[in-house]
């Protein structure tokens, strides 16, 4: 029927037939570029669009009218999906020990979901607080502390000598609630550094006489003490202080038995300082260095993180090595 009718016409209506057709050919090829180079925009939109989301610290889901998942990045847990409250707009939410801020948009028919991870701000938050408690406490109980000290000093004359052990365990009492005391007014007050020229070598005798006040156990010793000469401008008090920290969690590490190895040697531009022990290593060494937070029945968290806070600002690096087992500071 097609032939008939183009037979039926004439050779004007034909040559008109023809160049409507070529006419809409030629605007078929037009669309069809027209459609490619939108796509080709389209596709870079959304590569564009994919791009930004991966780079922003929050999780991010893009849902339909009907709650279906249209887009999410790759910060985007299921898991963490199924515990947020579409409901809500704005608040926080807390999944696997992480606390996220929540938030939830409505733009035209899409909801946009963002959790941001606050962890780090929370914890901040709480140290701060924790800080303020603990530099309190220790305030109030330092004078006290200090008589009891002198009381049990004057004990001491007095007793019995086969009752002055028992002072004696007393006193090692009242050093370690002197040194917690010290400690968290140094961590909450900070400190200012006193710096002069010395030489390290002269850590050797300090090291020596921590170790021997501290270690009350004959089946715990000192293997090797040994600092290479070398002269630094720093804080002793305070070098001596993370030394010491360093020096109590050894011998705690060691429990019953073990050795205990200190060097101190030049490498290049680097003076390297190593606390060895035979204890357990650390399993758990997730916020070592953070306050309040300690591997040890009768730690107050604050040991560590005040070495870190010294070593900082003595532009140092202290870090923590399983093989072998050991804390290191780089001066």
């Amino acid at each position: 029927m097609n032939k008939n009718i183009l037979d039926s016409l004439d050779l004007s209506d034909k040559q008109s037939f023809a160049d409507g057709l070529k006419a809409l050919i030629e605007q078929t090829y037009v669309v069809e570029n027209e459609y490619k180079a939108l796509k080709t925009s389209y596709d870079s939109l959304m590569l564009m669009i994919n791009e930004i989301i991966e780079v922003l610290p929050s999780a991010i889901w893009v849902l339909d009218e009907n709650k279906n998942l249209i887009v999410k990045n790759k910060l985007a847990n299921d898991e963490l999906f199924k515990q947020i409250d579409l409901s809500k707009e704005h608040y926080e939410l807390e999944f696997l020990n992480n606390f996220y801020q929540i938030k939830s948009i409505n733009y035209a028919d899409k909801l946009l979901i963002m959790a941001t991870n606050i962890t780090k701000e929370k914890r901040d938050e709480r140290l701060v607080s924790m800080g303020q408690v603990a530099a309190n406490l220790a305030h109030e109980i330092r004078n006290p502390i200090g008589s009891v000290s002198l009381l049990a000093g004057v004990l001491f004359s007095k007793v019995e000598l086969k009752n002055k052990h028992i002072v004696l365990q007393m006193q090692d009492a009242i050093k370690r609630v002197e040194r917690i005391i010290e400690s968290t007014l140094l961590f909450t007050r900070g400190f200012k550094l006193n710096k002069y020229e010395f030489n390290l070598e002269e850590l050797n005798d300090e090291c020596l006489n921590v170790f021997n006040n501290y270690n009350k156990n004959d089946e715990i010793i000192l293997s090797e003490c040994y600092f290479e000469p070398f002269v630094i401008n720093a804080d002793k008090s305070l070098l001596t202080l993370v030394l010491s920290n360093l020096i109590y969690n050894a011998v705690d590490a060691c429990e019953e038995s073990g050795s205990i190895k200190i060097i101190g040697k030049k490498y290049d531009d680097i003076y390297k300082i190593s606390v060895f022990d035979s204890g357990e290593k650390i399993t758990n060494q997730a916020n070592l260095f953070e306050a309040f937070n300690t591997t040890k029945l009768k730690g107050n968290g604050l040991g560590l993180a005040l070495c870190k806070q010294i070593c900082t600002a003595h532009n140092a690096k202290i870090y923590y090595l399983d093989e072998p087992k050991s804390f290191n500071i780089e001066l």
